[in-house]
């Protein structure tokens, strides 16, 4: 993986462990062995990237290499996933870092 993925899972992990709750009333949650198996049949998605975020919450990004979709979901110690965001026009990016050495 590479680590604009990374970055941006993490970034958008604090969204999403805020998002959670909020998710949870409304039905999107399920027992990660559901979504992880609904996201495979119905959208072709698979896991791109992993990250902890904060009390234990594991947030994931799944895409489908075919179809351009995503999915970014939260997962609780409690084995609860809940989906957060999702879209199309997924692609893996290798971003070059900017330069921030002082040369003095």
């Amino acid at each position: 993986m590479n680590d604009t993925v990374y970055k941006i899972t993490f970034g958008l992990g604090l969204l999403a462990l805020a998002a959670t709750e909020v998710a949870a009333q409304s039905g999107n949650c399920a027992p990660r062995e559901v979504v992880i198996e609904r996201l495979a049949d119905t959208f072709g998605e698979s896991r791109r990237s992993v990250g902890l975020g904060g009390q234990g919450h594991m947030v994931e990004t799944f895409a489908s290499r075919e179809t351009g979709t995503w999915t970014i979901t939260v997962t609780a110690p409690s084995g609860i996933t809940c989906l957060v965001a999702s879209g199309q026009s997924f692609e893996t990016v290798s971003d070059a870092l900017p330069n921030t050495d002082d040369d003095a």
